[in-house]
């Protein structure tokens, strides 16, 4: 049953990666990634903080040792659906990649279902830029961004571009967006 579920919750992702995240172009040099099939998925069904980064800290390892998956999605459907425990995940989880040595070969993007930018209003369509069917620390190479970055003309207004786009496609269409990448 749970690796059902599992399975259940890596296709949501899968496809909230396909249609949002690549589908609107949200982050412009995941495509690649994506078709060739670069992309690890991981759900992590501790609830514990200590397990959750020991999950995260053992996918570090992993990455560096393997150059083959490009980047790592680590979904944590159980206890960090509030928001603001979420966010605690992350700066702990941050600090542990400094502590183990990875600051500037990694870093880390946050995704959750309930994501709300600072000062913004929680029903601000620019907070789907980075909502997600599960909460997720996604893990990137730096290297690889630096990269990408150099192939992207003004890359630094990526992210008011896609607020803008997402305010643009409205609250109800960003909505139904991230409704159809959750399971039934």
């Amino acid at each position: 049953m749970v690796r059902n579920l599992d399975e259940s919750i890596v296709e949501s992702c899968r496809q909230w990666v396909a249609k949002v995240i690549v589908g609107l172009n949200f982050c412009p040099f995941a495509k690649p990634v994506v078709e060739t099939n670069r992309v690890s998925y991981k759900v992590i069904n501790e609830r514990s903080l200590a397990h959750c980064l020991m999950a995260l800290s053992d996918e570090l390892t992993e990455l560096a040792a393997n150059d083959e998956t490009e980047t790592s999605l680590l979904i944590y459907p159980h206890g960090f659906e509030s928001f603001e425990d979420y966010l605690d995940l992350v700066d702990v989880a941050d600090a542990l990649l400094v502590d183990e040595g990875y600051e500037g070969i990694f870093q880390l993007a946050s995704f959750h279902p309930d994501y709300c930018f600072d000062g913004q209003k929680y029903d601000d369509a620019a907070n789907y830029t980075n909502r997600s069917p599960y909460p997720i620390l996604h893990i990137l190479r730096e290297a690889s961004i630096e990269k990408a970055l150099e192939s992207i003309a003004n890359p630094e207004k990526i992210p008011n571009r896609n607020i803008e786009f997402a305010r643009a496609k409205g609250l109800e269409q960003m909505q139904a967006l991230l409704k159809a990448c959750r399971p039934e």
